[in-house]
């Protein structure tokens, strides 16, 4: 799967399977996701009901093809281990990086081809005050057991060697 900026110039590759595809709508991913799109020229990355949706990979599935030199970081906390890469030739947020975390959140929107559909929607409780859930995945409150298995599942197989 082929991960691009609006301009092209900076281009990701993420190899195999997704760990899980969601839409979060915790009040960081909001605010994020509102200082991102004010940026001059950048794309939309939240979604008409408030949700900001991901396609979650391993870190060693993520390939940097182009442009990695262009990639700036953005975090909405000064010492937060939560950033996100926006490519600075086109204000097109790429990916959200916890820096302790063996995972890459990609904006679902930066992808090129098939795009997988949200499997889940997660932190519910931080949705904007009369938005409207779509129903083409289960919302949960917080993070369901079945997202944390996931992400726990993924560290084990990379610790061996899968």
């Amino acid at each position: 799967m082929v991960v691009r900026c609006s301009c092209g110039r900076v281009e990701l590759e993420a190899k195999g399977k997704p760990i899980l595809t969601s839409a979060c709508y915790c009040d960081d991913c909001q605010r994020a996701s509102r200082q991102l799109e004010s940026l001059p020229g950048a794309p939309r990355l939240l979604g008409e009901d408030g949700g900001t949706p991901y396609v979650l990979y391993r870190k060693d599935k993520v390939a940097f093809l182009k442009g990695k030199e262009l990639l700036q970081d953005h975090r909405i906390e000064g010492e937060s281990f939560t950033k996100r890469a926006v490519a600075s030739c086109c204000n097109s947020a790429m990916y959200l990086e916890y820096e302790k975390g063996h995972w890459f959140s990609l904006y679902r929107d930066r992808l090129i081809g098939p795009i997988p559909p949200v499997q889940m929607r997660v932190q519910t409780q931080y949705k904007p005050e009369g938005a409207v859930l779509p129903n083409d995945a289960p919302a949960f409150k917080a993070f369901p057991p079945r997202f944390i298995i996931s992400l726990l599942r993924t560290r084990l197989a990379m610790l061996i060697g899968l």
